[in-house]
C-alpha cells in the first residue's frame, strides 16, 4: 500500500462498525493519516481474522486507539462512542459505517426484520450525526461520512429493506450538510458498491459465487472493490482537501452505476 498523506494530523476520528471490513480499513487509513481513531463495534474481533483494529493501529502507526463496544442502535452506546474521543480534544470526524444486510422477499420481511436493518443502517446514523453535533457546532468545524451502498441510488427487489435504509442514508446526509453548514460542519455520503468483505461473501453471497462472477463482468473496471478503495474515499470526504464539499455522493464502484 502506497503511504497515506498526514491529512488528518493530531484529529480524532470515531469510526462504527471500525473491528472488520470497510470500516477496519477506513479506521487504519486514517490513523495513517494522522488520526487518533475510535474503534467502535459491536465486536472487538474482525470477522476477516487477524489482530483486533485497534491493536492493529497501535501497532504500525503512531497514533492512538481505542475500541469501545458499542450496539449503534442504542443513542445512549453511541454517546458514549463520540464521548471516548472528548479525551484527544474531542471528535474531529465522524464516520458511520456500520450497517447489516438483509436478502429477503418482500412478502417475507417481518415487522422485526425491516425495524432491525433500519434500526443499525438509519437510526445510528442519525444519532450518531448528533451526538457529533453537539460537539463539533461549538468547536466550528468538522466532519461527518455517512456509509451508504449503491444499493441507496438504485432499487433492487431482493433486498428491498436494505435498499430504503441506504437510500435514507442518503438523503439523512443531504439535510445534515443543509442543517450544519452554516456552523462550519460537512457531512458527505460514499456508496461502495461490491466490495470484498465478509459482507459480501457470506451475507449477500455475491463475492466468490456464480451470481457474482457475471455481476464482475459488468463493471467497467473489471474487478470488485477492496476496503482499502472505500477507505481512500472517505479520507478523501474526512480531510480539508473536501473543505468545500458537503452534501456530496461519491460513489465507488468501479463505473457500474454510471454505465449501467
Amino acid at each position: 500500500m502506497e503511504s497515506t498523506p498526514a491529512l488528518l494530523t493530531d484529529r480524532a476520528a470515531v469510526v462504527t462498525g471500525g473491528a472488520s471490513g470497510i470500516g477496519r480499513a477506513i479506521a487504519h487509513r486514517f490513523a495513517e493519516a494522522g488520526a487518533d481513531v475510535v474503534v467502535a463495534d459491536i465486536r472487538e474481533d474482525p470477522r476477516e481474522g487477524g489482530m483486533p483494529t485497534h491493536d492493529r493501529i497501535r501497532e504500525e502507526t503512531d497514533r492512538e486507539a481505542r475500541f469501545v463496544e458499542c450496539d449503534v442502535r442504542n443513542p445512549d452506546a453511541i454517546e458514549r462512542a463520540v464521548a471516548a474521543a472528548d479525551d484527544w480534544g474531542g471528535v474531529d470526524v465522524l464516520v458511520n459505517n456500520a450497517g447489516v444486510f438483509l436478502k429477503r422477499d418482500l412478502r417475507e420481511t417481518t415487522e422485526d426484520e425491516f425495524d432491525h436493518v433500519m434500526a443499525t443502517n438509519v437510526k445510528s446514523t442519525f444519532f450518531g450525526a448528533q451526538a457529533a453535533a453537539e460537539r463539533m457546532v461549538p468547536a466550528g468545524e468538522g466532519s461527518i461520512v455517512n456509509v451508504s451502498s449503491t444499493a441507496g441510488l438504485y432499487g433492487v427487489g431482493d433486498y428491498i429493506a436494505y435498499c430504503a435504509s441506504k437510500g435514507a442514508t442518503r438523503l439523512l446526509t443531504y439535510a445534515l450538510a443543509d442543517a450544519l453548514g452554516p456552523h462550519g460542519v460537512r457531512a458527505n455520503v460514499v456508496h461502495p458498491g461490491v466490495v470484498e468483505t465478509e459482507m459480501t461473501r457470506a451475507d449477500s453471497e455475491v463475492v466468490d459465487t456464480p451470481a457474482g462472477d457475471s455481476f464482475r463482468d459488468r463493471i467497467p473496471l473489471g474487478a470488485f472493490g477492496r476496503p482499502d478503495d472505500v477507505a481512500a474515499a472517505a479520507l478523501f470526504l474526512a480531510s480539508d482537501l473536501a473543505g468545500y464539499v458537503t452534501g456530496e455522493s461519491l460513489v465507488v464502484d468501479g463505473g457500474v452505476h454510471s454505465t449501467g
